[in-house]
């Protein structure tokens, strides 16, 4: 597994979501034990336990488990580690759905149908005293390393990005980017911000991270770069997005025009016929869609955006 920082301490854990490299965890060596940031869903809690051992360790090392939100690629699995007695950080708008994952079952189970176990597996609560919610700025010390939480909204409302040294584990608010491709950001229901989202990439461009730890997918060694990716395919796509609804058209016409749009901006960075598909796994353009159409009518209309 790859390597991702000068002093080698972080590892990408790829838990084979479909395909090899859509859908990563991150492995943290501290002086006081294995870190673990993401989870990946309940479904791939095999191929996490696999990745873990990979790297020396068992599932029931590892105390400390960072989640950047509670969307079920990135913390599905994290009851499953509760349940060996490690304490999950998360955004305090988070926690609850961690608790109590009700609503976040009913969300998925909604867009997904006879298709959720099969995708993402199960989901239990986690006892509220093994989680830990974490504050704007706030630092979490484990032996020698510290891991800093920095709140970055646009992607969902319960957002972290979480600083180690000179690099940042970016979530989805940090994009999707397979291979050298370049960064497409992800906008599913409900809480899509475009506002929010170009004020959290201004935060982490704050930083100048060297390494980006997006979970979809891998280490990125041109932080600025990536950002600067980012920060352009933002604005591209939600203002393509917009000039579509504007014309009328149904939401389910639009997801292959969407498809095609995205595949061209794509293709023209000469990326493989496999990436390209790649990058649906990871980002589904019918979430895009729907997400996206979500955001425009709440912003322009100002009625309702169910």
């Amino acid at each position: 597994m790859d390597r991702g920082d000068s002093q080698g301490q972080v590892s990408l854990l790829d838990l084979h979501f479909q395909a090899e490299g859509t859908v990563g965890a991150f492995l943290v060596r501290t002086s006081g034990g294995p870190v673990l940031v993401e989870t990946g869903p309940e479904s791939l809690v095999d191929h996490l336990e696999a990745a873990v051992q990979a790297q020396g360790f068992d599932l029931a090392d590892i105390r400390d488990v960072f989640v950047t939100h509670v969307h079920l690629d990135h913390a599905g699995a994290a009851w499953r580690l509760a349940r060996n007695g490690a304490r999950i950080y998360v955004h305090p708008k988070g926690a609850a759905h961690l608790a109590d994952p009700g609503r976040l079952l009913g969300s998925a189970r909604r867009i997904y149908g006879e298709a959720m176990e099969r995708l993402w597996g199960r989901l239990e609560p986690i006892p509220p005293g093994q989680i830990i919610a974490l504050g704007d700025g706030e630092t979490v010390r484990i032996g020698d390393t510290a891991l800093e939480a920095i709140h970055t909204p646009g992607h969902a409302i319960h957002h972290i990005t979480y600083r180690l040294d000179d690099g940042l584990f970016t979530g989805d608010v940090g994009g999707i980017r397979i291979g050298d491709g370049p960064v497409i950001p992800p906008f599913p229901p409900p809480d899509i911000d475009l506002e929010a989202w170009r004020d959290s990439i201004l935060r982490m461009k704050a930083v100048h991270p060297a390494f980006i730890y997006p979970t979809h997918f891998g280490i990125k060694r041109d932080g600025p770069a990536h950002l600067d990716s980012l920060e352009e395919n933002l604005h591209r796509i939600a203002q393509w997005m917009r000039g579509e609804l504007a014309t009328g058209i149904a939401e389910q016409a639009l997801v292959p025009r969407f498809q095609d749009f995205l595949r061209d901006l794509l293709s023209g960075h000469g990326l493989t016929e496999e990436a390209l598909q790649d990058y649906e796994i990871a980002d589904p353009a019918f979430m895009s869609v729907y997400g996206l159409a979500r955001y425009w009518r709440k912003r322009e209309t100002g009625g309702p955006s169910a």
